[in-house]
């Protein structure tokens, strides 16, 4: 599957567990939601991720992208120490200036 570089090293970053390159994806101002809570900046974006990789050693394969001007919906299987796994979910993206602005975890 041709996905966008930025959404490559989205996944790539997510899957090595590289917590610093996961959130260079993300612009100064980004907001995450996921499971409930909300995460606004690269501080603490940065937190939410090292908490999960040490929490759910998750990894992502990717199964369908599509991209609508600023918004794209990934949608991929994640696999990890978690209740339920694997489980498919929609990561649901804003994008500013070929970074994340946005980030909706569901279900």
């Amino acid at each position: 599957m041709k996905l966008p570089q930025l959404v490559d090293r989205f996944i790539a970053a997510h899957n090595s567990y590289d917590s610093k390159s996961f959130v260079d994806c993300f612009t100064r101002s980004a907001i995450v939601h996921d499971e409930g809570k909300t995460h606004k900046g690269k501080e603490e974006i940065g937190k939410w991720i090292e908490h999960s990789n040490e929490e759910y050693r998750s990894s992502m394969k990717p199964l369908k992208y599509e991209e609508t001007g600023a918004t794209g919906v990934l949608t991929a299987e994640v696999s990890g120490t978690f209740p339920g796994s694997p489980i498919v979910l929609k990561f649901h993206l804003t994008l500013k200036d070929d970074l994340i602005d946005g980030l909706k975890v569901t279900g």
